[in-house]
């Protein structure tokens, strides 16, 4: 396994560095990708930014915001958040499989002392049934990545303020407060790590993963970036990640609207344009997962009657839960005409 440890504190820089190397890098071995960045909320690639943040409250704060290209939902990162990404060839990757992915994160903490940690849910992390890490996964040309948040001493204060929690969310937790359910992971290390600064907690965690004493014996496993590399990912960084057509979208008026919580699904939300009983826009959002991009299947649908027996047909051709993980056909009917 080789590793890469981002330079910039910007997340729009650190997504366009991630998404450059998952394109571009040798993986005939994984590649691990390790960041920190200031303030900011990374909302899901079927999120709408609206609904899922107190914009408001981002700007007045100084928050920076962007979009990842993975699903699942909105989180919020400081200079206390330490993430990651795996960069594997695809065959060696189940779609999904997020306990597997984590299991060296989930070890090395072990040997850090923090020995409950484990995972659990769809994709989190958790200790003393507190979640302290999210993860996602995405997939193109042959390869898989799977990243993750790991709260190491987060200012969950922000988190209440910050992120909007749906009715649904409430209801499937049973409160209202974020921060009850969310923990940092500092308290639960051994003493010695406890006073740790997340960049020094980064390159214990390193070590770890290694099973070395020092980074210096893991020098050559380091992947260095060309002029070349920065040059691309500048592009790349200025065209998405910083582009607000990316972060926002552009939301056409729907006359329908549905929403619906399916246990390990997520929140899908599908708001629906209409002219005549044809689709002339549809949009599904939430914090759901999926192989394909779901706007490709939005793509296809747009000029389908609007008829439970159309869509049916369509579905039969089109299996939803390559786009939203766990979905099945009827859900998405019930969903749309129910």
């Amino acid at each position: 396994m080789r590793y890469h440890i981002m330079e910039s504190r910007d997340i729009r820089m650190n997504l366009a560095t991630e998404e450059y190397l998952m394109d571009h890098a040798d993986i005939e071995e994984p590649l691990l990708l390790l960041y920190i960045q200031e303030p900011c909320v990374i909302i899901g690639r079927n999120q709408n930014a609206y609904e899922e943040i107190n914009l408001r409250y981002l700007r007045e704060h100084g928050i920076t915001l962007t979009r990842r290209i993975s699903g699942g939902g909105a989180v919020y990162d400081d200079l206390g958040n330490m993430s990651f990404s795996f960069v594997t060839k695809k065959n060696q990757t189940a779609f999904g499989d997020y306990q597997g992915v984590t299991q060296p994160i989930l070890h090395a903490l072990h040997r850090m002392g923090a020995t409950d940690a484990q995972a659990g849910g769809r994709n989190d992390l958790y200790l003393d049934g507190k979640k302290f890490s999210g993860n996602a996964m995405y997939t193109k040309h042959g390869r898989t990545y799977s990243h993750g948040t790991l709260m190491y001493h987060v200012d969950l204060s922000v988190l209440d303020q910050l992120l909007t929690v749906s009715e649904e969310k409430i209801s499937s937790k049973a409160t209202r407060s974020v921060r009850k359910n969310v923990t940092n992971i500092r308290p639960y290390l051994d003493e010695k790590w406890q006073g740790l600064t997340t960049e020094e907690f980064r390159d214990q965690l390193l070590c770890e993963l290694y099973q070395v004493e020092s980074l210096t014996a893991i020098a050559d496993k380091r992947l260095a970036l060309t002029v070349e590399d920065r040059q691309l990912i500048q592009a790349l960084f200025d065209e998405k990640y910083a582009n607000n057509q990316w972060i926002y979208g552009e939301t056409p008026a729907f006359d329908i609207e549905r929403r619906t919580r399916i246990p390990n699904v997520g929140i899908v939300d599908v708001k629906i344009a209409t002219k005549a009983g044809i689709i002339e826009g549809i949009h599904f959002f939430g914090d759901f997962f999926g192989a394909l991009p779901i706007d490709e299947l939005e793509q296809a649908m747009i000029g389908l009657p609007f008829v439970y027996e159309n869509v049916e047909v369509f579905l039969e051709k089109h299996a939803i839960e390559e786009y939203i993980l766990h979905f099945t056909k009827q859900a998405c009917l019930d969903l749309l005409f129910d």
